[in-house]
Parts: C-alpha cells; sequence; structure tokens
C-alpha cells in the first residue's frame, strides 16, 4: 500500500514538473522576436533638398552627385552584434543628381567611415548594416576606414541642429530653415532621404566637407538647403 502511494506521488510530481517547463513563460515561442537597430540619421547632398522646381531643376545633372549618410545607433543589435553607442558614416558619389528619380535608385560608389571603437566583429556588421540600407548607393565599397566619430542630432528646439565629427575625414554643421531661405516661395522637400527613415526634417546645411582619398574626390559645401535630420528603426526583415 506504501510503495503504491509512493509510486502515485512520484508519478504526480513528474506531471506537475513536465507542465510546469511546458508553459512556462518564453519557451518554445512560435517565433522569436527579429533584431533590429534605432537611432539618429544625418544625410547631406551637393545639391538643395529643400527646394522649388526651378532650383531643382537648374542644379539636376549638374551638382547633387555627391552625398554623406550618417548612422548613429542608440540601442540594437545587427546580425547578432550590439552596434548601441556606435556611428557610421557612407560617403557616396554617383554619376547621376542623388535623388533624381529617373535613375532611381542611384548606383553609387562609397567610402564606408566605421567607429573607431567598433571591434572587428561589429565592425563587419557595421558595414552589413550600411550595405543592406543604402543598397546600390553603396554597390561599389572603393574603401573602408576607421575613425573616431562624434554625432550630435536634433539637440536644439527646432531639432534640425546637427554636428557630425569623423577626424580629419568629414566634418558637418546644420541649423533649421529659416525665413531668409526662402529663395522662390514655393520650396518643398524635393527629394525624399535616401533611405528609409522616420520624421524626416530638412535642414541647412552650414558645412559639409569630405577630405579623404578613395573617390578620387575631395568636396566641401557651404550654406546649401541640403540636409535632413531623422530618426531610424531598421529591422533586417523589413527591408
Amino acid at each position: 500500500m506504501i510503495a503504491c502511494d509512493l509510486r502515485l506521488l512520484m508519478k504526480t510530481f513528474l506531471t506537475l514538473g513536465v507542465c510546469a517547463f511546458c508553459f512556462a513563460p518564453g519557451l518554445f515561442s512560435a517565433k522569436s522576436p527579429v533584431a533590429g537597430v534605432m537611432g539618429d540619421y544625418v544625410e547631406i547632398r551637393s545639391c538643395d533638398v529643400y527646394a522649388g522646381a526651378c532650383i531643382a531643376n537648374s542644379e539636376m545633372n549638374l551638382s547633387g552627385r555627391e552625398g554623406m549618410l550618417v548612422w548613429s545607433f542608440r540601442q540594437g543589435q545587427w546580425n547578432g552584434v550590439s552596434l548601441r553607442g556606435l556611428s557610421v558614416i557612407a560617403v557616396v558619389r554617383t554619376d547621376e543628381t542623388l535623388g533624381d528619380r529617373r535613375y532611381h535608385p542611384c548606383r553609387g560608389k562609397a567610402v564606408l567611415i566605421v567607429d573607431a571603437q567598433a571591434d572587428s566583429v561589429q565592425e563587419a556588421a557595421l558595414i552589413a548594416f550600411v550595405k543592406k540600407t543604402a543598397g546600390s548607393l553603396v554597390s561599389e565599397v572603393a574603401a573602408v576606414k576607421s575613425s573616431p566619430i562624434e554625432v550630435r542630432a536634433g539637440q536644439c528646439a527646432s531639432g534640425a541642429c546637427a554636428r557630425v565629427k569623423a577626424g580629419n575625414l568629414v566634418e558637418i554643421s546644420t541649423r533649421c530653415l529659416g525665413g531668409k531661405d526662402h529663395l522662390c516661395g514655393n520650396e518643398e522637400d524635393f527629394y525624399p532621404p535616401l533611405t528609409s527613415v522616420q520624421t524626416p526634417l530638412s535642414a541647412f546645411t552650414e558645412l559639409a566637407s569630405y577630405k579623404g582619398p578613395a573617390l578620387n574626390m575631395t568636396w566641401e559645401l557651404t550654406a546649401k538647403r541640403s540636409a535632413y535630420l531623422a530618426t531610424f528603426a531598421v529591422r533586417p526583415d523589413s527591408l
């Protein structure tokens, strides 16, 4: 009799243990969450992005073939690698005006500037992120450079102020657009941002410069309505 009771008691404990394991929160979920990243984005082009058609048409095929795309990661993972606190810059050159819908998507040649704080695994993840996000804009990577990168974006009341510095390679400064920045009175965001972003805000470029090898050029522009500030939230399966 005692042996039967013990066997019954053991069977009860085993049944309860299996049930607890099966219904434990998070175990055997139907689908694990997909990793993604989020942060701040700054984009500069060598043509006005906030413009009237008359200004845009006067620049088309004459300028706007150069650009810089900056991602500063607040949090998240890419390919299972944490990118929190890191930044990456793509300096791009194309044969056509960036954003011209007749040639979209443009095929570009790029120099990638990777945050010097990144280790080798994070560097590979940053490069993979840029290639996935920017697509054909970085169809040819001419060089990958490592540099300290400082990014301060959206820290003024307007949200259009940015400061970016990457060693002696890249320097960017933007401010909000004001009444004196309207030239023809019918300006709009003529070109959309070059990558997938949230809440893009066009801004005035006080300074944007790239001084480095590999693209067969250096360039510097001032006083252009050629910037976007935005945030980004990207998952690998969303592109």
